[in-house]
């Protein structure tokens, strides 16, 4: 192979963000950044609308994949990264009678998901496709969960899938079909297991000494399967009023998971050890100082990043992840989502306020902050490269973090 080969695959690579959290599915990238933007923030290089929703943007480099909503349908939208023009639109009914739309928006929220030449879409009535991924064509489709049943959320399905192997795996819920395995290449079910209700995170795939661990994060438990049965293997009680249960668990090569919620969850911590077949779990801290609502969290070296709060404030704060301790909070970024690149932070705030920002033991040092929305923003960055990806409800904007 030719040095220039191996220069292409480790951009292309760099580039990748083709699941919810990115590559390593904890939103952390090693991303080179400028230093600091000038006053009007960095360089756009384009923006277009789209339709409404709040469904993360995935991306294999050179084309964007996203969804959103129009009248009863989904439509998937791909997108050429460099100009934001059109590649292919998909549209299907996803119909679901929402009772949060009037207060949060309209569906779909779910990431899509890149999985070989495939890509795989969730709507908030839990109906699962698959498109290729060069020309939109439609390859199947399944139900998740029916519309008839106990574990359709009231705020509509929001788990964002992830691949094993030649599967699809994700969180459905009830009697039974806790968690579901899907064949990527049919849309056939393999398997479904355990009697877990829905929250509205998503699962993480974590290497426990060696093997591969599934951690699901439901309606009222934290635990681990094995991904190649579904097989429980451990589980323990995190409640939330309503059984919100939302922010993706975090995992640590120290072997330390970081689960939080909102509305009275709070957080903890738990150490996972594997001791031939069996997996020992001990509990490190828990309290209700810490709650991540509905966005998500970056782990950082020792340290846990995020919004904190629920209804009212949620003051941007930084997390000792050994004891719990709150090491301090930043006022001036309200409620956001976030990406950790090369040891810093790149926040958008709920108000359209991207910020970057170099965390340290007593706060933040802010190397820039512009508005670029001034609409309700809470979808997650992409970070492909040195190129951003942001969406609000209304408009879609690439930036050049160089």
């Amino acid at each position: 192979m030719t040095l220039a080969a191996v220069l292409l695959g480790a951009l292309t690579a760099l580039a990748s963000w083709p699941q919810w959290g990115g590559p390593n599915r904890n939103f952390v990238t090693e991303a080179t950044l400028a230093a600091s933007w000038p006053s009007n923030g960095p360089a756009q290089l384009w923006r277009r609308p789209l339709g409404d929703g709040f469904s993360a943007i995935v991306t294999d480099g050179t084309t964007l994949y996203t969804t959103y909503r129009s009248g009863g349908d989904d439509v998937v939208a791909a997108l050429d990264a460099g100009t934001g023009n059109t590649r292919w639109e998909a549209k299907y009914a996803a119909p679901f009678n929402e009772t949060c739309s009037e207060r949060l928006g309209p569906a779909p929220r779910s990431a899509p998901l890149i999985t070989g030449k495939r890509l795989i879409t969730v709507s908030a009535g839990a109906l699962m496709h698959s498109f290729d991924l060069a020309t939109g064509e439609k390859q199947w489709s399944t139900e998740l969960v029916p519309a008839s049943s106990e574990a359709a959320k009231p705020c509509g399905y929001s788990t964002s899938p992830i691949a094993f192997g030649n599967s699809i795996i994700t969180t459905a819920g009830g009697k039974g079909r806790g968690v579901v395995a899907i064949d990527a290449q049919t849309g056939r079910e393999l398997w479904a297991v355990q009697d877990f209700l829905n929250g509205y995170s998503s699962p993480v795939l974590i290497d426990l000494d060696g093997r591969p661990e599934l951690i699901v994060f439901t309606a009222g438990e934290i635990s681990g399967l094995d991904p190649k049965t579904g097989a429980l293997e451990w589980s323990r009680p995190h409640t939330a009023d309503f059984g919100v249960n939302v922010a993706m668990p975090i995992w640590g090569e120290d072997h330390l998971l970081f689960v939080s919620s909102a509305y009275n969850g709070g957080s903890r911590v738990l150490k996972l050890g594997r001791q031939g077949d069996t997996i020992k779990v001990d509990e490190v801290w828990s309290n209700k100082k810490v709650r991540i609502h509905f966005g998500n969290a970056v782990r950082l070296g020792t340290r846990i990043y995020a919004s904190n709060g629920d209804f009212g404030s949620a003051p941007f704060a930084a997390v000792d992840i050994a004891t719990g301790d709150m090491l301090w909070r930043d006022r001036s970024v309200t409620r956001a989502t976030l990406i950790g690149a090369a040891g810093r932070l790149i926040i958008l705030d709920e108000d359209g306020n991207l910020t970057l920002a170099s965390p340290g033991p007593e706060g933040l040092t802010i190397n820039g902050r512009v508005q670029v929305f001034t609409g309700r923003s809470w979808t997650v960055p992409t970070l492909s490269g040195s190129r951003l990806f942001l969406r609000d409800r209304k408009e879609i904007v690439a930036l050049d973090l160089r």
